[in-house]
């Protein structure tokens, strides 16, 4: 900037940020929304791998996303639920848990196919769920609050997004955000949901090797071996794809999962147990996704009238989720008088939103 001669009066008119925020960059205080970053970038005429060092810091967000379909995570994905991150720590210090005790993890998280039968059946024994009964939503939600995570459900709608779900850990509190997309298919949402506990129960798993590990978890906890060899009894005397494909989605809906889960579920016992197979193969997705057209999303079940207003939605989230989440920012809002821009970025909402919520909190 002093080789260009340019202040920070500025570089914040032209990127359409106050001073105060481009001080607050320049002195490490904050950093900027990806696209901000970019215009900053652009008028310094500097790359990003010269004007951002990448962070050595053991305390810096750990971050994972649930991505939808074929979509790529870009830099500027991590970057924005990083900066989520350090702005998150704000709330950490105002939720209600233990400051004394740390939250349990598993020691040494693996895909093992035995191994994760021997998770699924610790967790099913200490919420009292036998192996051949479905988890319920209920269940899901009271291990989040165990292990010191905060449910963040948002409206992102079905398209808008890069990811259905965001996963955020922070090291120096130990605490973990969920964000979780209410604008899904039920069955998806409750398999999401037991993704990102996955990812709670092994936060040093980073990449591909913790989102693997996530979905298996989340398999193995709804749809464990005991299940998955009932189905396979079952199926064993069914003969004919279409009539099987109906029993499995029969199995489903007992469940409140989707169809994919327990095929692949009976794919894998058949491999582990050396035992004919049974599953339907790929003709398993038209199937799962004519299977839940039959079901509303959450937000369709939650709220008799789309969009909610604030009031509803932030009582959704503390009925529905038991999340502190909206405790915790209302503290935050009522003692900082903090702008609708800090829940913007927080939420990944519209500003207008943002600042509905922000009233609602005051």
């Amino acid at each position: 900037m002093q080789e260009q001669g340019l202040n920070q009066a500025w570089i914040a008119k032209e990127i359409g940020v106050t001073r105060a925020a481009v001080t607050k960059w320049l002195n490490l205080e904050d950093f900027p929304r990806p696209d901000k970053l970019l215009k900053l970038g652009i008028l310094l005429k500097l790359s990003f791998k010269q004007l951002v060092k990448e962070s050595d810091d053991p305390m810096e967000p750990v971050v994972a996303f649930r991505r939808k379909g074929g979509r790529k995570t870009t830099q500027d994905h991590l970057e924005r639920a990083k900066h989520m991150g350090m702005l998150l720590r704000h709330l950490a210090a105002l939720l209600p848990f233990d400051q004394l005790a740390l939250p349990a993890t598993l020691r040494n998280p693996k895909c093992s196919y035995r191994y994760l039968q021997q998770v699924a059946e610790k967790i099913r024994h200490e919420i009292n769920i036998p192996t051949t009964k479905p988890v319920q939503f209920r269940d899901i939600i009271d291990q989040f609050t165990q292990l010191h995570a905060v449910i963040v459900p948002v409206l992102w709608g079905d398209r808008s997004h890069h990811e259905n779900a965001l996963h955020i850990h922070l090291p120096d509190s130990m605490t973990t955000w969920v964000y979780l997309n209410l604008d899904s298919n039920i069955h998806d949402f409750k398999f999401w949901m037991a993704h990102e506990l996955g990812h709670v129960y092994a936060p040093a798993l980073c990449g591909d090797a913790g989102e693997d590990f996530a979905d298996a978890f989340a398999q193995t906890l709804l749809f464990p071996e005991a299940s998955a060899q009932a189905a396979h009894d079952d199926l064993s005397n069914i003969r004919g794809k279409g009539a099987r494909i109906n029993r499995i989605k029969d199995i489903a809906r007992e469940y409140g999962i989707s169809p994919t889960t327990v095929n692949l579920a009976l794919k894998e016992y058949a491999r582990e147990r050396g035992v004919e197979s049974v599953d339907v193969g790929k003709d398993i997705y038209p199937a799962s996704m004519n299977f839940n057209k039959e079901f509303n999303t959450v937000s369709g079940l939650l709220f008799p009238q789309m969009p909610p207003s604030a009031k509803q939605y932030i009582s959704a989230c503390r009925e529905n989720f038991q999340s502190p989440f909206f405790d915790a920012l209302q503290r935050y809002v009522r003692s900082t008088n903090v702008s609708a821009g800090f829940v913007e970025t927080v939420l990944q909402l519209p500003l207008r939103d943002a600042m509905e919520i922000v009233e609602e909190l005051r």
